[in-house]
């Protein structure tokens, strides 16, 4: 006769031994999905806390780190999207004050226009295109594009800012 062993009757150190064994795997698992979503990403300051002098957590910094691994990676979860291509997603700015005031983020990891490569070109231009489109979609006259630099960045991702009145 075959006996079943039921929970009451494991001994504590297996019980031990099976946490620490799914512990392990959803840690693992973990470092997996974080990795995956963040391999993509510039580093950013705020990770090294010996020498990143007045940008250590810095708010604005890790805001640019997430808004960057959930555009790069996971494109289809960004919510509020205006227009996108495959190279620029466009989206209502959160504070609306204007008639229409839309903020353009490249889907490549740019924290600024210093950090610019020959290889963000495209991405770059491409989020004027889509401003473009939108322009003359809308038949804007009194409009200003512009993007803003770190000290003055709330999320510290290159993103062009379009202001309708």
């Amino acid at each position: 006769m075959g006996s079943l062993m039921s929970n009451s009757d494991r001994s504590p150190r297996s019980q031990r031994i099976r946490l620490a064994i799914i512990l392990v795997l959803t840690f693992l698992a973990g470092l997996s999905i974080g990795a995956r979503a963040f391999m993509n990403t510039q580093p950013r300051a705020w990770l090294n806390l010996s020498s990143c002098a007045s940008r250590c957590y810095r708010a604005s910094d890790i805001a640019g780190l997430f808004a960057s691994a959930g555009i790069v990676n996971a494109p289809g979860w960004v919510p509020r999207v205006v227009r996108e291509s495959d190279k620029c997603v466009a989206v209502p700015y959160p504070r609306q004050g204007h008639n229409l005031h839309l903020v353009f983020f490249p889907k490549r990891d740019i924290r600024d226009i210093t950090d610019l490569t020959a290889d963000d070109e495209p991405y770059v231009m491409d989020c004027f295109a889509v401003i473009r489109s939108i322009v003359n979609d809308q038949n804007l006259w009194d409009y200003r594009v512009y993007t803003n630099g770190p000290g003055e960045q709330e999320v510290s991702y290159l993103h062009f800012h379009l202001v309708a009145w």
